[in-house]
């Protein structure tokens, strides 16, 4: 059977090398063919921002919108129905692709059978 990762991040620019990882992992996990998952959650939503993601830079850190394009491509990315609400933003305001949905679709998702969950 093969396994799914749910990757949830918890930051964004407010600390990045935290940010970076959780993009990172899943981005590597989706281009290697298993089936990812990315949340963004607190800080992290502003990053589904149209031109967020390239604005970001960590030294040594691969380019967070390259990142995010792969994805995007090849899983999906979720933003925090509250955490976008708590900044003003809706669907229209994020990259297109982007979901925003609730807490109860990240439980559902991370009890699924098979699923390994990473929160950064």
């Amino acid at each position: 059977m093969a396994r799914s990762l749910v990757v949830k991040a918890t930051a964004g620019a407010d600390s990045p090398e935290r940010c970076s990882q959780a993009f990172t992992v899943a981005a590597t996990a989706a281009a290697s063919g298993v089936t990812t998952s990315l949340w963004l959650t607190g800080e992290a939503v502003w990053l589904a921002v149209p031109g967020r993601a390239a604005e970001f830079s960590l030294a040594l850190s691969p380019d967070l919108s390259s990142l995010l394009e792969t994805l995007l491509e090849e899983g999906t990315v979720t933003v925090c129905t509250q955490c976008a609400a708590r900044r003003d933003l809706s669907a229209d305001d994020l990259v297109a692709g982007v979901q925003v949905r609730g807490a109860a679709a990240f439980v559902a998702e991370v009890l699924e059978d098979s699923v390994q969950a990473l929160v950064y």
